[in-house]
């Protein structure tokens, strides 16, 4: 299916509504249908149990994940690069963040042995994943570089 005649289940960030969207339609800046606010903030998104799968599973977005802690100085100095990379993989992939400190069934779930780690899903599918910290134009590359051709 060529990528004009596709569309693509998005979750919302603010309300995890489930929306469609044709193709053309992602880089014009919609709004969920459910809450009406941006389905793109240029901003990582904060996972927990209750809004991960909904974003890892349903949506068709890739998901580019930063499993972190709080007491990390590794991921701590990443935080500003993965947050300036956000507006520049949106609207092809969505942006967030998982703390493993208080979501630590689901670091478990991904098998995360250290941390910062980048993991890339998509449909619940994990596409690549990457450990240690990075700068905003590495993150940009590796993620860009994983991401499902169409």
């Amino acid at each position: 299916m060529s990528q004009a005649a596709a569309s693509f289940q998005v979750a919302c960030p603010h309300c995890s509504a489930v929306n469609r969207l044709p193709a053309p339609r992602l880089t014009e800046a919609p709004n969920c249908g459910a809450c009406k606010r941006a389905l793109f903030t240029g901003r990582p998104i904060e996972l927990t149990a209750s809004n991960f799968d909904v974003h890892a599973q349903r949506s068709d977005l890739p998901l580019l994940v930063d499993f972190w802690a709080a007491w990390c100085g590794p991921c701590r100095n990443m935080a500003p690069a993965f947050e300036a990379a956000a507006p520049q993989l949106e609207p092809f992939a969505r942006i967030a963040k998982l703390d493993t400190e208080a979501e630590p069934a689901l670091a478990g779930r991904y098998a995360i042995r250290s941390i910062p780690t980048l993991v890339l899903v998509q449909r619940g599918k994990e596409l690549a994943r990457q450990s240690g910290a990075l700068s905003r134009e590495q993150i940009i590359a590796w993620t860009r570089s994983h991401l499902p051709r169409s």
